[in-house]
């Protein structure tokens, strides 16, 4: 409450209007599965192309298990076929599981590694990490020069810099051109440079000995990284300007070779894109050590400092391990890994594991079931989502009818056959699994219609066939047990055609039904939370009716409830009739919201019958 001191105007804000809240996302999707590369155990960024989910995660070769053999990458393919379905917005988590080792690519330089040599390694598992890297050396511009009173200056120079000087003893005794490399160190006490070469015996060169007008020649030097992938298609990554000095920090930020790819980055962001890590030998303590392992140069007696001089490695040793089971997809706590990593990613409204079913019934059935609970429970767990569920590779209608009969649950839609696609790698055609398509879907329906309209009669745009042709009789079996179809229509393409839910209580039957009250229920969470700790009052209750009738009747508006007036669309009650005085004492508001959903038309009946011309209706 304001205080009214002194005798004065005062002039105060209020409010005549209730608190809006604002409909969340619903297209947001998560997919779990291993992949070509890419963080295991980073907080993901959100993806939104086929091409950012490239960068980080890999290309779409195939993956070789050495448990399992060469698999079709079902992740990308998921990628691919959700943002070409009109998904926008996508997380990635990525599983793996070692064969004895971390499959992490190694190389080191010199060959032959040892405490004078610098190592570089893949940042992230797998054979996507067997790439080369070359590191270029990039000497600059002459930065010596005079100040106003013809003292020499030198323009851009930092503390423990790598420079060349050339010419430092006589024009006349000394080749032109000829020079040697040295360490930049300032005395902040005597404002002052002074240039170490390391040498034995010590060559230290003071700022006093250099000036233009000697003919002598400072210029600063740099390394380049350049990442080349072994897949043709993939696309170099070259970073630049990068000092060698080990300690080097520019503006309070570690900016070196070793720190800018060391193994825990400063950066989140860079964690989740340098796809190297660098680090030095015990032996290798500055920056000319490290100019020596990597170009195996001699430092002392650089005579041509424009001449190319590159170092190039190639990294060996990385695989893709093991194929991931249950255990990986469900992860750990810390650091988090698996489905343990979307927890804390509030915005995700569908979750898929694509391909975790591929085998079903050759022996994997074990880790593809546990997958499905976890993706289920997960769903339940965050409340605001639904799993999008894979039937089986190959399966018959007995064997999918098998699998649906394990599972029971509101959160989660069953989709089968898996679809039939041209592979833009093996150039032949392949089936996929169903969730990346479908999520796609769920997106481009939500987008182009609404939450509560039900994603299905969709056309599949991918599509080239499905893994098995269903008619009519045979979805007349699948579709009352919660299994939504793909079915091809003559003049009509390839679409998916059913939009059930795996519970098995009437009211959830439907997935827009679940996905519009997830819309709704996140919605109200997220838009009242500035009700927590207010006076428990009439004030406040009030409040909170205005709010929630002013969204669901924008809802009523916008064509989402049934009837023809609000009041058959929606109530909300929030006063004594919903709270007791326990309630009260306890802290608690309790507010009644009841609406009245639309649910698809699934089946379509027209009733014809004959008719006299001469009868009366």
């Amino acid at each position: 409450m304001p205080e009214y001191l002194a005798p004065g105007v005062y002039v105060e804000e209020t409010s005549f209007r209730s608190k809006s809240i604002e409909g969340v996302s619903t297209t947001t999707t998560g997919f779990i599965g291993p992949c070509r590369y890419g963080p295991v155990d980073l907080e993901p960024d959100i993806v939104t192309s086929l091409g950012e989910f490239e960068r980080t995660y890999g290309d779409r070769q195939q993956l070789n298990f050495s448990d399992s053999g060469v698999m079709d990458n079902y992740l990308w393919h998921a990628v691919r076929a959700f943002f070409e379905e009109g998904g926008k917005r996508l997380y990635i988590s990525r599983v793996f599981r070692g064969d004895g080792d971390d499959g992490r690519a190694t190389g080191t330089l010199p060959a032959g590694g040892g405490a004078g040599a610098v190592t570089i390694s893949a940042r992230f598992p797998g054979v996507a990490g067997n790439m080369r890297v070359r590191f270029d050396l990039a000497v600059g511009q002459n930065i010596l020069g005079t100040d106003a009173n013809n003292n020499a200056r030198f323009a851009g120079l930092l503390d423990q810099d790598v420079v060349w000087i050339g010419d430092t003893d006589s024009p006349v005794q000394s080749p032109v051109g000829s020079g040697k490399l040295y360490i930049a160190k300032f005395d902040r006490d005597t404002q002052t440079w002074s240039f170490d070469a390391h040498a034995s015996p010590p060559a230290i060169l003071q700022m006093s000995n250099l000036h233009p007008d000697q003919g002598d020649v400072v210029r600063q030097v740099t390394v380049s990284v350049t990442t080349i992938p072994n897949d043709p298609n993939g696309l170099p990554e070259t970073w630049a300007g990068i000092p060698p000095e080990p300690i080097h920090e520019q503006a309070g930020t570690p900016d070196s070779l070793t720190a800018r790819f060391a193994a825990q980055p400063h950066n989140l962001a860079l964690a989740r894109s340098l796809p190297i890590i660098i680090t030095r030998g015990a032996s290798v303590a500055n920056g000319l050590d490290v100019l020596s392992a990597l170009f195996n140069i001699d430092t002392e007696n650089l005579n041509d400092p424009d001449t190319l001089r590159t170092g190039e490695v190639a990294l060996k040793g990385g695989n893709d391990g093991a194929r991931p089971g249950a255990t990986e997809y469900e992860g750990i706590e810390e650091p988090k890994t698996g489905l343990k990593i979307f927890e804390d990613i509030d915005d995700i409204s569908i979750v898929a594991a694509p391909g975790s079913t591929f085998g079903y019934d050759n022996g994997f059935n074990k880790d593809a079931n546990t997958i499905i609970n976890l993706l289920i429970s997960h769903a339940e767990r965050m409340r605001y989502r639904i799993a999008v569920l894979d039937s089986g590779s190959g399966q018959a209608i007995s064997q999918v009818r098998a699998l649906r009969a394990r599972f029971d649950s509101k959160y989660a839609a069953l989709y089968y056959p898996w679809v039939r696609v041209l592979d833009p790698v093996t150039r032949k055609e392949i089936n996929l699994p169903p969730s990346g398509f479908i999520a796609g879907i769920y997106a481009r329906n939500d987008i182009n219609r609404a939450v509560y309209k039900a994603p299905a009669n969709e056309v599949v745009n991918l599509a080239l066939g499905f893994e098995k042709l269903l008619n009519k009789a045979q979805q007349d079996v699948l579709n009352p047990e919660g299994i939504n179809c793909f079915r091809f229509f003559e003049g009509r393409g390839f679409r998916v055609w059913g939009a059930r839910t795996i519970s098995s209580d009437p009211e959830w039957k439907y997935v827009n039904l679940r996905r519009y009250f997830a819309y709704l229920e996140h919605s109200i969470d997220k838009g009242t939370q500035w009700a927590v700790f207010e006076p428990n009052g009439d004030q406040l209750w009030a409040n909170v009716r205005r709010t929630i009738e002013d969204f669901l009747l924008n809802e009523w508006t916008n064509g989402a409830l049934l009837g023809d007036k609000p009041e058959k669309a929606y109530f909300v009650k929030c006063d004594r009739s919903t709270m007791t005085q326990n309630d009260l004492d306890n802290g608690r508001l309790v507010c009644l919201i009841g609406v009245a959903p639309l649910r698809p038309a699934e089946f379509v009946i027209f009733r014809i019958g004959q008719w006299t011309a001469d009868r009366k209706v």
